[in-house]
């Protein structure tokens, strides 16, 4: 069995302090076998906060696979927005675009869907999908294939946002890759769905998985969480860990478990812990 730690949002400029050190405990606590993040290491780009996005990163687990987010791009530099708006990003977290990491059970990939234009919602291009569909071909067909974006595939019930674009094109080629999770935040929501609820694709179900913002104080109404992914052949348990102001640390609210046969993932059960949360920083 592989443990993924998926961590998001963590908005650096924006960060409520008292949740860092708890994080790392728990971090270590955990011992993954990778920690994913998925974009918006800080609030507007600035040195100040990648700095400190960067301090934090190097006392996490190794190794650690990330992507950037639609809020690692200046927002008021236009000039450097469009000529290269992840020159920070490369500098302070990391200067691979592309990041893949494989080991005996499982393959990640990383994409970046933040866009210039576009820039809070974000978008994948033809060539990104067919660099994955190359990449995941040459794994065995064994491994559990995971796809790593900002931008989300699937929406929680009652969210008016928006999906990333062109996600059908892009959800057609990982189908055809075999990827079996794809991992998200943006939302700061955590979620859990399956692919063929929005995607019909035949002989095709992957499972799609948000973490909400782990450590920041811009919650939508849902306390800090982070998600534990607990990956075997055919069976991954998904767990949602929530920040306990009462007791100030995160512990196991809600656990997911999904089978596999065929290309075909399913959900097996879903357990309450019973632990409270609360969400009360606005």
């Amino acid at each position: 069995m592989k443990t993924l730690l998926h961590l998001s949002d963590l908005h650096f400029g924006r960060v409520d302090d008292l949740l860092v050190k708890p994080l790392l405990t728990v971090a270590h606590a955990i011992a993954p076998d990778l920690v994913v993040i998925s974009g918006d290491f800080t609030q507007r780009a600035r040195r100040k906060e990648y700095r400190a996005a960067q301090s934090f990163l190097e006392q996490l687990p190794k190794p650690r696979l990330v992507v950037p987010g639609n809020h690692d791009i200046p927002l008021w530099n236009v000039f450097r927005r469009f000529t290269d708006p992840l020159r920070r990003y490369r500098r302070y977290i990391t200067k691979d675009p592309q990041p893949f990491y494989q080991d005996d059970e499982v393959a990640v990939i990383g994409i970046n869907t933040v866009r210039s234009l576009t820039r809070k919602y974000g978008r994948v291009n033809a060539e990104q999908i067919e660099h994955a569909r190359v990449v995941f071909a040459g794994v065995s067909p064994h491994l559990v294939k995971v796809a790593v974006t900002h931008h989300p595939f699937d929406l929680p019930p009652g969210s008016h946002s928006r999906l990333v674009g062109r996600s059908k094109m892009a959800m057609e080629g990982l189908a055809i890759a075999g990827v079996d999770l794809i991992l998200s935040g943006h939302l700061h929501l955590k979620h859990v769905g399956l692919t063929a609820q929005r995607y019909s694709i035949e002989g095709h179900c992957a499972l799609v998985a948000q973490a909400g913002t782990t450590i920041s104080t811009r919650c939508r109404g849902e306390a800090n969480s982070f998600n534990v992914v607990r990956i075997e052949q055919s069976q991954m348990t998904i767990e949602h860990h929530l920040w306990q102001s009462g007791s100030s640390d995160f512990r196991r609210a809600a656990s997911e478990r999904f089978v596999r046969g065929g290309g075909l993932w399913e959900r097996a059960a879903i357990t309450e812990i019973g632990a409270r949360s609360s969400c009360d920083k606005g």
